[in-house]
């Protein structure tokens, strides 16, 4: 999961700006962009209104928003087929996506109904599978880059291998697109490494928030995706002497929120430092503060949004 959401404009799969129908006959669209910048339900401010309407109902939960857009710099759609976490290490402390879920519920969004342990998740944030969303990413027409559950972890115990696969399935079978799959339970990747049968349009990042967490680059190392990435967001401590070795790109950014925890300017120099030395493409997302935008993206007068090879690719 990322720290950062936004409302962007909205688009349907022919290309052209969308208002949507109930989410419960859609089954495309889990509000998220939505309520993330406008912190409020269902209030958008005028300057980011043009061309999208939206309408929330009662249990229905309307939204004009859809998945296959989204404001994160390092993406350009989000896909949600599991919702719900549970915390399991500091970079968990402040999750949005825990925040965010309790929101949903209480506006009667249908995939945030279901209740997660109130001692490491939340209301409206439980584990919960979503086949109904299998499909989404075949009615995209335009290749884009698509983040694998924003609003969840693809390894978490509780998703049955076999729905893993099934995402898998859905991700080989739409190749126009590139899928980035973000997890902190990379021992579980790892172990289910030879089960799986991993596309080539499959990326794999671990988070890495702390120097403690270097096992899970390790266990990172042992998956067959076509790229292994690291997301180091929220920066929480200096990963002076990682080993980027099989690792092919890296995203660093500091934790936004009310309760956000500063970030060192050695803490970035470091592990900038350590991409340059190893050749490994570098993607400096924010500052952090308060609000996301609040301190900027520039790293000693510079805006670092390397990517890797393939990603370049595919936008030229």
């Amino acid at each position: 999961m990322t720290s950062e959401r936004g409302l962007g404009r909205s688009r349907g799969a022919d290309g052209r700006d969308s208002t949507l129908a109930p989410m419960s006959g859609w089954g495309m669209t889990d509000c998220t962009t939505l309520i993330a910048r406008t912190g409020r339900k269902g209030r958008v401010p005028r300057r980011h209104a043009v061309r999208t309407t939206v309408r929330l109902a009662g249990s229905q939960g309307y939204a004009a928003v859809m998945a296959d857009r989204s404001a994160i710099e390092w993406t350009e759609a989000t896909w949600n087929p599991v919702t719900g976490c549970d915390r399991i290490s500091p970079g968990c402390d402040n999750c949005y996506a825990l925040t965010l879920a309790k929101r949903l519920k209480a506006m009667g969004v249908d995939k945030y109904q279901h209740d997660g342990d109130p001692r490491t998740s939340g209301p409206g944030f439980g584990v919960t599978l979503h086949p109904q969303t299998l499909g989404q990413p075949r009615k995209w027409r335009a290749p884009r880059l698509v983040f694998v559950n924003s609003m969840s972890d693809l390894f978490h115990a509780k998703v049955p291998v076999s729905y893993v696969k099934d995402v898998l399935d859905v991700i080989r079978e739409t190749p126009q697109h590139t899928y980035q799959v973000l997890t902190k339970r990379a021992t579980r990747a790892r172990r289910l490494a030879d089960q799986l049968d991993w596309p080539s349009n499959l990326w794999l990042g671990v988070s890495v928030e702390t120097a403690e967490y270097f096992q899970r680059v390790d266990a990172l190392r042992e998956v067959p995706a076509a790229v292994r990435f690291l997301s180091c967001e929220p920066l929480l401590g200096d990963l002076k002497g990682i080993n980027l070795e099989g690792i092919g790109w890296v995203i660093a950014g500091g934790e936004s929120g009310p309760r956000y925890r500063p970030m060192q300017v050695d803490w970035a120099r470091s592990i900038r430092d350590a991409c340059v030395n190893a050749g490994v493409p570098f993607f400096f997302k924010q500052w952090g503060g308060a609000t996301p935008k609040r301190h900027g993206r520039t790293l000693e007068g510079r805006t670092w949004d390397e990517l890797p090879e393939t990603t370049r690719a595919l936008a030229n």
